[in-house]
């Protein structure tokens, strides 16, 4: 590593190898070639007079670029495109007059893109698939704890510490659900021209229209994509970038929101993040135990929610047929984009994967506002012992108020319980269970397993690679 240049922090600190190689330069010039090789192999099977030696020739140098020298040409010639072909062909010299037959410069750049999306897209998909499995993996085993849930951050009705995960997974399963969708309908430029008519393959083919048909295909089928785009420009729909930065963007806003979640739960100590056995939480005060891991959660979702405006912008001043203001945009909001959620995927795996749960301290939290939540019941079952509704109401009020005051103004337990089994018109009334904590969460343990059968389970089969590797550098 250079220390007397900037270093992307997305790939020096952040992003994992995986996805840092699919964005490189060696990635996307080597993606150049391979699509030159497929556009001659495809213009070969309908008829054009190419070799096998020259599609040879072409092969045996696809990864062994020369930057060095396409830098010279790129400086003489200002054009990447050109400066790429005349570096290739310098290796290729009985290919050389065929290479990029036909084509205009998006025809490298655009297609090379819409692959490497894909496959970003997919390494995407098994990063969300991951964190899933492991929401729900804590999910499960913490189905049947009782804690508080929050309505305005207030204290409301008692749910389970599992099906507050779920919720989170949820989040994600809705994001892997439009990933899988962008993938679904993500298609080749193939061989669209110059503005998208065809005109310069109609010329190759002497009119054949059918043939220029099948270039388009057997260009889209040797790019692996099962149809290119019905209609394009010289560049495809920029729409395309902006709905998978979308897409992205919406992962981005999931784990923001588990990761303050959590947050707010390590700062009440009833949930926290891994912490290392020689972690150090602040340079001065060596007690701290900061959330470092969702806070960068959190800082790298609020850079990857910022892209998509710029995808936005750009797809809507594409004038006319393009405009070359696309270019300098894309070469950095595609890959950071990626990379940001990929490193925001890693640390949220690597979270949910070892999280600390305090269930004494979740327990005391609930406790001390269970007396108040089980106020309607006991009215309920006051007036079924034959109490008069109104009157009880107004006595479980100013007992409930008396209590309020008891906890906020003298700092003491909430004894509103004690003063309820005091008061003559609840004598008759067993009071002992009006505050077990499972009477008060619902379906909270029902739901979570019927989550998990119906909606995670699932999910495991659609994985590409298995769940990948989440350790983080830093």
């Amino acid at each position: 590593m250079s220390h007397d240049r900037y270093e992307n922090p997305l790939i020096a600190r952040y992003a994992s190898p995986a996805m840092c190689e699919l964005w490189s330069d060696q990635r996307k010039f080597s993606t150049w070639r391979r699509l030159w090789v497929m556009l001659a192999e495809a213009e070969q099977e309908l008829g054009l007079p190419i070799s096998d030696s020259q599609i040879a020739e072409m092969k045996a140098h696809i990864h062994d670029i020369d930057f060095e020298a396409a830098a010279r040409y790129e400086r003489r010639l200002r054009h990447d495109v050109m400066a790429h072909i005349h570096t290739f062909g310098d290796v290729c010299p009985q290919a050389r007059p065929i290479i990029h037959l036909g084509a205009t410069s998006c025809f490298v750049t655009d297609n090379t893109d819409l692959m490497l999306m894909r496959e970003a897209l997919r390494l995407v998909s098994d990063r969300l698939v991951a964190v899933i499995e492991r929401l729900a993996g804590f999910a499960e085993k913490y189905r049947d704890l009782p804690c508080l849930s929050y309505t305005h951050l207030q204290p409301a009705q008692p749910t389970t510490v599992g099906r507050r995960a779920c919720l989170w997974a949820y989040d994600l399963v809705l994001d892997l659900r439009e990933i899988n969708h962008r993938l679904e309908t993500l298609a080749a430029r193939s061989t669209k021209g110059t503005t998208g008519t065809q005109a310069s393959f109609i010329e190759l083919f002497h009119g054949d229209h059918a043939k220029v048909r099948r270039l388009e295909q057997r260009v889209a089928e040797k790019m692996e994509f099962s149809s290119s785009y019905s209609i394009t420009g010289q560049t495809y729909s920029r729409k395309v970038d902006s709905q998978i930065l979308d897409a992205l963007s919406g992962i981005a806003q999931s784990s923001h929101k588990a990761a303050t979640d959590l947050r707010l739960l390590s700062h009440r100590k009833e949930i926290e993040e891994p912490f290392e056995a020689e972690q150090i939480g602040s340079s001065a005060m060596a007690y701290k135990r900061n959330p470092m891991r969702c806070e960068r959660i959190c800082s790298l979702a609020r850079y990857a929610m910022s892209l998509p405006g710029c995808a936005a912008q750009t797809m809507a001043v594409q004038w006319m047929e393009r405009t070359l203001d696309d270019s300098a945009n894309r070469r950095i909001i595609l890959p950071q984009a990626f990379l940001a959620v990929d490193a925001i995927l890693m640390l949220y795996q690597n979270v949910a994967s070892g999280l600390v749960v305090y269930p004494k301290v979740i327990a005391r939290s609930l406790n001390e506002e269970l007396p108040f939540m089980a106020t309607e019941n006991i009215l309920m079952d006051g007036v079924a012992a034959g109490g008069d509704r109104q009157d009880l109401h107004e006595r479980i009020r100013r007992h409930s108020v008396a209590a309020g005051q008891t906890v906020k103004v003298e700092g003491k337990p909430n004894d509103l319980m004690e003063r309820l089994a005091g008061d003559e018109a609840f004598r008759n009334l067993d009071l002992s269970q009006a505050t077990d904590p499972l009477r008060f969460i619902g379906r909270s343990r029902e739901q979570v397993d019927e989550f998990i059968a119906e909606v995670v389970a699932p999910l495991k089969r659609q994985t590409s690679t298995g769940s990948p590797d989440a350790e983080i550098r830093v």
